[in-house]
């Protein structure tokens, strides 16, 4: 009868909760007087007044919408529809992938709902009204895991659960800051790599979105279709955001996406203080670092946020700023969860990297930044493996972008990775051009566009898309025990020779195999190599000890 009861009191507390945040609507009055049909001008070229959605000649999408908060929404959904259903169903796909089970996925959908319950106290009423009309566009298939409304609230929040589950380490990001003397011309520099991967589908069809608002700056932001939240962008005012994760306990709640934290300061903010204002009184459910640049300020900080903690770092009596994924602030000194990141993941290695590279560099321009995001290389230059998460470029990346705040400029990468063209942007320009009403292809500055790598020629380029697709089935035969043959496991080796994880896994493939001297021998040649974390390492010195005593 106990247990009858909890059971109840169980069903009593998830419904109630989750009833008021499914019934939670934003203001949306005056809908019905918006025009949503687009009209499609060819297979590349979309239009809905003023609104355009055009894709270049490299693939990005350059989308521009004007309005208030619902208008940018239904806009934004009408026009990109396409890239929003191809988004819907590469995260669903994800998900309906690792939980097979329709009965497991009815049990998700319910811990889901739970877990998002308050987010819609948390969330501006702009932003909700903003994301209810590009709900409007999402697909029906997907209703029956949540409405599209709270189905799109929660793809934002999605984003933050990526960086706290340990087990799924999404990102690595890092960024840099650069002015005075170590700018060819004295003016602020900002470069980022966005080393968010949620499989090769999510990365196909990126988007850059100039978003002209009613109330706010206009800004532009690097993204993809259904997020309105911010993770690289600059508004006109000279400001730019970008987003590093910290280490975050796995959160119990959902609050506001640091998302949308981000892009409120980039529609609302136009230097330094304005930022730390509308992040001071926002609360997020992970811990992030927000590298803010401000023209009128000539300099960049980190805003330094967690669910408990709060904190700026700014550098003193320097012209520099790096951020890798761990605090920096006085704040966060005492933080264990931080003092763990940096002794036992990658982000102290990254950190340290992006610093030499900065200081290699002497007079930084807009094409040794990029160069710098391209950087494969470990410390000291040394070789380290292609897809190494010590890397500054870890081959996996959203995006790369490079901000020239205080002359309105951005460069922005296509695929693959952050090898492909760097696409140059003037955004008074851009503006000036959207407002006008007469765009009829790419805004971008043709002329300054900084090439694709010539990496992208190399055998070692083909070598390691070969090395990746390798790597995904061969790690999914070990774990699913099918049969692996011995020249697939030797073929990691030679394609990716310099990388750890390809004498891990070929090592496993020996061991499970009961070919224990082989196994010893790629296990030592992991360790001879730069392991990428402290766990990591100590578990393939476990897997030596084991194949030793089973000799």
């Amino acid at each position: 009868m106990k247990k009858l009861f909890a059971l109840f009191g169980l069903f009593f507390m998830f419904s109630c909760g989750i009833k008021k945040s499914f019934q939670d609507k934003p203001d949306i009055s005056g809908i019905a007087e918006v025009d949503t049909v687009r009209t499609r001008l060819s297979d590349t070229h979309f239009t809905l007044g003023k609104n355009n959605l055009f894709q270049n000649k490299y693939g990005v999408w350059e989308l521009y919408i004007e309005g208030d908060a619902l208008e940018l929404g239904l806009a934004n959904g009408a026009l990109t529809q396409d890239l929003i259903h191809h988004q819907e169903n590469a995260f669903m796909g994800k998900i309906y992938e690792m939980v097979p089970s329709e009965g497991y996925r009815n049990f998700l959908k319910k811990m889901v709902s739970w877990f998002n319950r308050k987010m819609y106290l948390y969330v501006p009423e702009e932003y909700k009204q903003e994301i209810y009309g590009v709900s409007r566009f999402g697909l029906k298939k997907y209703d029956d895991f949540a409405p599209a409304y709270m189905r799109m609230l929660y793809f934002h929040g999605a984003h933050d659960i990526g960086h706290a589950l340990q087990d799924l380490m999404l990102v690595g990001c890092t960024s840099f800051a650069a002015w005075d003397n170590k700018t060819v011309d004295g003016e602020l520099l900002l470069g980022r790599n966005f080393d968010f991967y949620a499989g090769d589908e999510f990365s196909d069809q990126k988007m850059v979105a100039f978003v002209n608002p009613d109330d706010g700056h206009k800004f532009m932001m690097y993204t993809w279709g259904g997020m309105i939240g911010a993770v690289s962008g600059m508004n006109t005012e000279g400001l730019t955001v970008t987003i590093n994760a910290g280490k975050s306990k796995v959160p119990m709640l959902a609050k506001d996406p640091i998302t949308l934290v981000s892009r409120e300061i980039l529609q609302h903010a136009s230097n330094l203080e304005e930022a730390i204002e509308i992040a001071k009184k926002r609360e997020v459910f992970v811990s992030e670092s927000i590298m803010i640049g401000s023209a009128k300020d000539h300099k960049a900080v980190l805003i330094e946020v967690s669910p408990k903690n709060f904190g700026i770092y700014e550098v003193e009596n320097s012209d520099q700023l790096i951020c890798s994924n761990h605090f920096q602030s006085l704040a966060y000194t005492e933080d264990k969860r931080n003092q763990k990141t940096i002794k036992e993941s990658h982000s102290q290695y990254r950190f340290e990297r992006m610093t030499e590279l900065v200081n290699e560099a002497d007079k930084l321009t807009t094409e040794k930044a990029v160069e710098i995001l391209r950087n494969r290389n470990g410390l000291d230059d040394k070789k380290i493996g292609y897809g190494n998460e010590k890397a500054i470029n870890q081959l996996l990346a959203h995006h790369g972008i490079v901000f020239k705040p205080e002359e309105k400029k951005v460069w922005l990468s296509a695929n693959p990775y952050q090898m492909g063209a760097f696409l140059a942007y003037d955004l008074d320009k851009v503006f000036a051009e959207f407002e006008e009403g007469n765009v009829k292809g790419s805004v971008m500055s043709t002329e300054k566009v900084i090439p694709a790598s010539d990496f992208l020629k190399t055998k070692n380029y083909k070598d390691y898309e070969e090395y990746r697709n390798l790597r995904e089935e061969f790690i999914k035969a070990l774990s699913n025990k099918e049969s692996i043959s011995q020249d697939e496991a030797e073929a990691l080796k030679r394609l990716n020779p310099h990388f750890w994880q390809a004498y891990y896994l070929s090592g496993q493939y020996y061991y499970r195999e009961g070919n224990y001297k082989k196994a010893i021998i790629d296990f030592k040649q992991a360790l001879r190599r730069e392991v990428t974390t402290l766990p990591e390492k100590e578990h393939l010195e476990k897997l030596l000890k084991k194949s030793y005593r089973k000799l």
